[in-house]
C-alpha cells in the first residue's frame, strides 16, 4: 500500500517540490496539504487546508513539515497527538523543543525524523565533521543564508554544532568570555562551538565547519543552489522510515550511516 503523506507548507519553496515528488511517485499518496494563504485551493485531488489539524482529518501515515519556525513546534505536536509519524524539515526548533517532541512521540508510540537539512551533501558535511572533531580539537562554524532568512543560525548549522559537541570537546586558546571589545563578534556558543551567521543576498544555504591545528587547517563546506531538489530525496527517505520508528531521530546522517539495528 502507498504511504499516505500530508505536507505542511505545501505551496512553499521546498514543500511544493515535495508535493510534486509525492504526486509523481507510486510509493506515496498525497493525503493532505497545508498552506494558510492557499487554503481552499486544490493540489492534485487534495483540498489545501488552513491548518494541520484540519488536514489530518483524512487518514494519514506521515506528516511532513516545511512551514515556518514559529509554527513547526505546534504542528508536529498536533501530528503526534493524532498518532501520525512526522518528518521535520523546518528549522528554528531548539534542543528543548526536540526533547519535548521526543517525549511526546514516545508517549504516543510514533516516530519523528527531523533534520536541519535533508540534502545528502549536508548529511556528509555533518558525518565528515564528526570524524574530524575526533582528531582536531579546535573548530568553528560559519552559517551563510539568504538575507531574508528569519532564523539564525540555520537548522543545518545548529544541528552540526550540537552534534559536534557530543563527539568531542572544543578547545579554546582564549576563552570567549575573555574577548576584549565586542563579545558578540565571536559569534554564538552552541554545543561548545562558535557559530557565525551571515545573512546576505546570493546565498541560499551554505555551512562551513573549520578545524584548525598549528600550521594546518581543514574546511568542510556544504553549498545549496537555488533549487529545492536536494531536499526531496532525503525527505522522502525519512517519510518512508518514520512510521517504523518510535521517538525522535535527529539528522539525515542517522538514516544514512547508523546500522539498521540502531535504536532511534
Amino acid at each position: 500500500m502507498s504511504i499516505r503523506v500530508c505536507v505542511g507548507g505545501a505551496t512553499g519553496w521546498t514543500g511544493e517540490s515535495i508535493v510534486a515528488a509525492v504526486l509523481a511517485s507510486e510509493e506515496f499518496e498525497l493525503a493532505g496539504a497545508v498552506a494558510r494563504q492557499a487554503a481552499g485551493d486544490t493540489v492534485g485531488v487534495v483540498r489545501i487546508a488552513p491548518d494541520v489539524r484540519d488536514a489530518l482529518a483524512a487518514p494519514t501515515d506521515v506528516y511532513i513539515d516545511y512551514t515556518h519556525p514559529t509554527a513547526v513546534y505546534e504542528n508536529v505536536l498536533v501530528a503526534i497527538e493524532a498518532g501520525v509519524a512526522a518528518v521535520v524539515g523546518t528549522s528554528g526548533l531548539t534542543a528543548q523543543d526536540y526533547a519535548e517532541i521526543d517525549e511526546a512521540a514516545r508517549e504516543r508510540g510514533v516516530g519523528v525524523i527531523a533534520a536541519g537539512n535533508f540534502s545528502i551533501t549536508a548529511a556528509l558535511l555533518k558525518h565528515f565533521s564528526g570524524i574530524a572533531a575526533r582528531h582536531v580539537p579546535h573548530w568553528e562554524i560559519i552559517d551563510m543564508a539568504s538575507a531574508a532568512k528569519p532564523d539564525a543560525p540555520s537548522g543545518t548549522a545548529q544541528e552540526l554544532a550540537e552534534f559536534l559537541g557530543t563527539v568531542a570537546s572544543n578547545e579554546f586558546a582564549r576563552p570567549v568570555d575573555e574577548t576584549i571589545g565586542s563579545r558578540e563578534a565571536r559569534g554564538a556558543t552552541i554545543g561548545g562551538a562558535q557559530v557565525h551567521s551571515l545573512r546576505l543576498p546570493s546565498y541560499v544555504i551554505s555551512v562551513e565547519s573549520i578545524f584548525g591545528l598549528p600550521g594546518e587547517r581543514l574546511t568542510i563546506r556544504h553549498d545549496a543552489g537555488s533549487s529545492a531538489e536536494p531536499y526531496v530525496g532525503g525527505t522522502l527517505l525519512a517519510a518512508r522510515l518514520a512510521p517504523e520508528r518510535v521517538g525522535l531521530t535527529q539528522g539525515l546522517d542517522r538514516l544514512l550511516f547508523d546500522p539498521p539495528s540502531s535504536p532511534a
